[in-house]
């Protein structure tokens, strides 16, 4: 077995942790330049396809689909094998899976396979990329690298937004697909070359190959299923406006059917870009305050804006555009507290467990959203309907209010 590298020697070639944590943001943003493109070229879908709004909902969901089947496994074996060879071809099946829906035409069934296939990519390599950092970097830096990394997620999911919109100004949805093939490629190639082997801590993993995914003594871990538990509230709430930030907007922009206009795209990134500097500084702000207090305010103010939003469809754009702003900043300020939280919760021999169950309950979570989102949109209107609009946002606010709930029943 590789002998395991020093959480003091940083990164690849002998590098700072700060190399690494740059090395590992990059990639991050570039293999995920295929996250948004369905979200984001849903209206287009929608006219396109004819789909109805719960069909949109599962190409929506269908990657976080692949995602919750495939992370179990893969994040149990980084236990056990080396997190950099899951990492790499992870990647490959992400660049896979966006040059397979270019080539899927108008076919709903196989683009749903192709979404879900890049799901399972997804799996292998965001919480895998946190698991290389927090194996290597240890200390006082290690949270705040973390917070970089999971927050680094968001600048990928705004710049495959900026991706989408710029095939749709374009006139080509493919151009979308093909753009993050080739950036999911570069992000292979940079992990390939820059980031270092990660040998399993073989002498606190869980003996035998069964025990290996006997994810028990997480569930009985409280600390660390409270946030695992608040972490599926939240990105409930988050993925589930993700999935559908873009169609509304162009809604309440009074956008023809079918169209994206370039300031819904230039407004729903701006939105997703604030999200990465309030998931950082949330971080920080939890660490001095309080990781549990800052959580509560923060889900309760989002749950808030969340029961309002959707009902400003019929609202002038500009005063949409400034709700939108701050839903941006409160929707992901709890992202990275939550993720740091629960790994210091999780032991070192079960983290990479602790990060399945994590990954498993959000983005299980994720996957239902967009379809209960869709849903509820539907019987309460459809899309051409500001109250539809309003009680799908509002049932987001809902759930996501649960999460304080959940952390200190968990306590």
């Amino acid at each position: 077995m590789t002998a395991r590298v020093s959480p003091s020697s940083g990164s690849a070639g002998g590098g700072s942790p700060l190399t690494l944590t740059v090395v590992l943001c990059l990639a991050e943003v570039l293999g995920m330049a295929g996250t948004m493109t369905v979200p984001a070229l849903l209206p287009v879908f929608i006219q396109d396809w004819s789909l109805s709004a719960t069909e949109a909902g599962w190409l929506s969901g269908a990657a976080h689909l692949g995602y919750v089947l495939a992370v179990p496994v893969l994040l149990g074996l980084t236990d056990r094998l080396d997190n950099r060879r899951i990492y790499l071809w992870s990647t490959a099946l992400t660049a896979l899976s966006c040059a397979g829906f270019a080539l899927a035409g108008d076919a709903f069934v196989p683009a749903l396979l192709f979404r879900a296939l890049g799901g399972v990519g997804l799996a292998g390599t965001y919480m895998p990329g946190l698991r290389i950092l927090s194996d290597h970097i240890q200390g006082p830096r290690a949270g705040r690298c973390m917070s970089f990394y999971t927050a680094s997620y968001g600048i990928g999911v705004a710049g495959s937004t900026l991706i989408a919109g710029l095939a749709a100004g374009a006139g080509d949805w493919r151009l979308a697909f093909w753009l993050a093939a080739a950036g999911t490629a570069a992000a292979w190639l940079l992990a390939l070359l820059l980031v270092p082997p990660t040998a399993p801590h073989a002498d606190e993993a869980p003996k035998g190959w069964a025990a290996l995914f006997d994810f028990r003594p997480v569930l009985r871990n409280r600390p660390a299923m409270g946030y695992i538990l608040a972490y599926a509230a939240h990105c409930w709430e988050l993925f589930g406006c993700r999935g559908w930030l873009v169609a509304f907007l162009a809604f309440a922009a009074g956008a023809p059917a079918g169209q994206v206009p370039a300031h819904v795209t230039t407004l729903a990134t701006a939105v997703l870009l604030l999200g990465v500097v309030s998931s950082i500084l949330g971080n920080e702000a939890a660490a001095r305050w309080g990781r549990d207090r800052f959580l509560t305010v923060i889900m309760l103010a989002s749950a808030a804006v969340a029961a309002l939003f959707g009902f400003l469809g019929d609202a002038p754009f500009a005063l949409v555009a400034a709700v939108a702003l701050v839903y941006g900043l409160l929707i992901t300020a709890d992202s990275a507290s939550l993720t740091v939280g629960m790994v210091g919760a999780a032991g070192a021999g079960r983290r990479g467990a602790a990060m399945a169950m994590h990954s498993l309950f959000g983005f299980g979570a994720a996957f239902l959203a967009p379809i209960a989102f869709g849903a509820v949109l539907e019987v309460g209107g459809g899309a051409s309907d500001t109250t539809g609009w309003g009680l799908a946002f509002a049932s987001l606010g809902v759930v996501v209010a649960l999460g304080p709930l959940l952390l200190r029943v968990m306590r």
